[in-house]
């Protein structure tokens, strides 16, 4: 998955590890978009694939999140990200005509999916690179659960995940980056839950100007997303749909973002907005511990998002 992961397990077998490495590698080999034997990269290359379960099943829920969010999250954004450099390290920064042609196949609602296979329309590629990290955390998760682990915390790529609390009875404490610095806004205390991030840091680079050009990209412009927020935590119980919507509110921006989690309410959110001010959902008030930075709350304004 091209991410380095970490793992601290406490309980399980002796052969934890390499359990946990299979079912990783799996699914690597279904939902790769480069894997030539990967379920996307057949779909993208013939246009109609056989889909395994876990295939089907992570489409399926992506294509609803991209319903869900009136394609902020667009799995067909694939050709996009490529255009701009993103999956080869080469970039570059498309035309306007470039990005317009391209925007033809972008579109979520074309995607096919009937019982096991999965169909698209000539021109589009998808990539459950959106959800794909999320879901291989709950699929971590079970492997561990199964194997009899009762306390964990685990990275992947920065996508936290956790079993239980600590095996002190204490729940976990996960920091928040600072999109801005090197250093943390803060952060939370969790038990099963996920934390993960999108942020316009992971992944970007400076034109001859100077300008910035980060990875997340806006279906509806086929551009780097520029809504005011540069960065997007979502805590859950659901790594699935927090890798989603992590992506997805960030795309939104604030206003979008409040209202959405206003008719849901089923995760929580940190988001960071371009004057540095930190705005938290209702049921972080009390959770989220700010960094000390010499401010009382790193020298940034802390606003709870009102229920709309």
């Amino acid at each position: 998955m091209d991410t380095v992961m970490q793992f601290d397990a406490y309980g399980g077998s002796a052969n934890l590890q390499e359990k946990v490495k299979r079912r990783v590698e799996e699914l690597e080999g279904e939902l790769s978009t480069t894997q030539e034997n990967s379920d996307i990269f057949h779909l993208n290359q013939e246009k109609t694939a056989e889909l395994s379960a876990d295939t089907r099943y992570l489409m399926q829920e992506a294509l609803a999140l991209g319903v869900e969010t009136d394609g902020a999250l667009d799995i067909s954004i694939y050709p996009v990200v490529q255009s701009w450099g993103f999956t080869t390290g080469n970039y570059r920064v498309p035309s306007e005509s470039e990005r317009e042609s391209l925007l033809k196949s972008v579109d979520y609602r074309l995607v096919g999916l009937e019982a096991d296979t999965a169909s698209i329309e000539p021109g589009m590629m998808v990539d459950l690179g959106g959800v794909g990290k999320g879901f291989t955390g709950d699929e971590v998760v079970k492997t561990m659960k199964e194997d009899g682990v009762t306390s964990a915390l685990f990275s992947l790529g920065g996508n936290i995940q956790t079993i239980g609390t600590k095996p002190d009875g204490e729940k976990w404490y996960v920091g928040i980056k600072d999109p801005e610095s090197d250093g943390y806004l803060g952060g939370v205390r969790v038990q099963d839950e996920a934390v993960i991030t999108s942020g316009g840091y992971e992944r970007y680079f400076t034109d001859d100007d100077g300008t910035i050009y980060w990875h997340i990209m806006d279906p509806s412009t086929g551009a780097p997303a520029h809504s005011g927020l540069i960065s997007v935590t979502i805590i859950g119980p659901c790594g699935l749909r927090c890798d989603g919507l992590s992506t997805a509110l960030f795309v939104m921006g604030r206003e979008k973002a409040a209202a959405h989690w206003a008719a849901h309410q089923d995760y929580e959110a940190v988001l960071v907005d371009e004057s540095g001010t930190i705005w938290l959902t209702p049921g972080l008030k009390d959770r989220f511990i700010p960094v000390d930075q010499g401010g009382d709350a790193g020298d940034s304004d802390i606003v709870i998002l009102e229920q709309i």
